[in-house]
C-alpha cells in the first residue's frame, strides 16, 4: 500500500511539473504577444485557442504516457496498448471498467484519476485566462 501511495504521488508530481512547464511557456508567449492578442478577430481568436488547446493537450498526453509506461514497467498490463488505454480512461475519469488494475495496484487508479482532474483544472484555468486576455477592452 505504501509503495502505491509513494509511486502515485511521485507520478503526480512529475506530471504536474511537466504541465507547469507547458503552462509557463504558454504564459510567457501570452506576455510576449499580448499586444497582438488585443487586436482580435474571429479567425485569430479561433487559431490562438486551437493552438493553445493542442499545446496543453500535448502536455496531458505526455502525462498519460508516463502513467502508461509506469504501469507497463510494473507488469500490471501485458501490453503497452492496454496500459495506455487504461491510463487514458482513468485519466479522463471515464472509468469504463473493462480493464482494471490488479488488487495489489488498484490504489494507483485513484491517483491516476486525481492527476487527470488536476491537469484538466489547470488547463481550464489557462484557457480562461487566454480568453480573458483576448477580450480585454472588447
Amino acid at each position: 500500500m505504501i509503495e502505491q501511495i509513494l509511486l502515485g504521488s511521485v507520478l503526480i508530481i512529475v506530471t504536474l511539473v511537466i504541465e507547469v512547464i507547458f503552462i509557463e511557456i504558454t504564459v510567457r508567449s501570452l506576455k510576449k504577444f499580448d499586444p497582438v492578442l488585443q487586436v482580435t478577430n474571429i479567425r485569430k481568436t479561433t487559431l490562438v485557442l486551437i493552438g493553445i488547446t493542442l499545446w496543453l493537450l500535448a502536455a496531458m498526453s505526455i502525462a498519460i504516457w508516463i502513467w502508461a509506461l509506469a504501469l507497463r514497467s510494473l507488469d500490471v498490463f501485458d501490453t503497452l496498448e492496454g496500459a495506455l488505454y487504461f491510463s487514458m480512461v482513468a485519466f479522463t475519469t471515464l472509468g469504463l471498467g473493462d480493464l482494471t488494475l490488479p488488487v495489489d495496484w488498484r490504489l494507483l487508479s485513484g491517483f491516476l484519476s486525481a492527476n487527470g482532474l488536476f491537469l484538466f483544472g489547470l488547463n481550464t484555468a489557462i484557457l480562461i485566462e487566454v480568453m480573458r486576455r483576448m477580450s480585454i477592452d472588447h
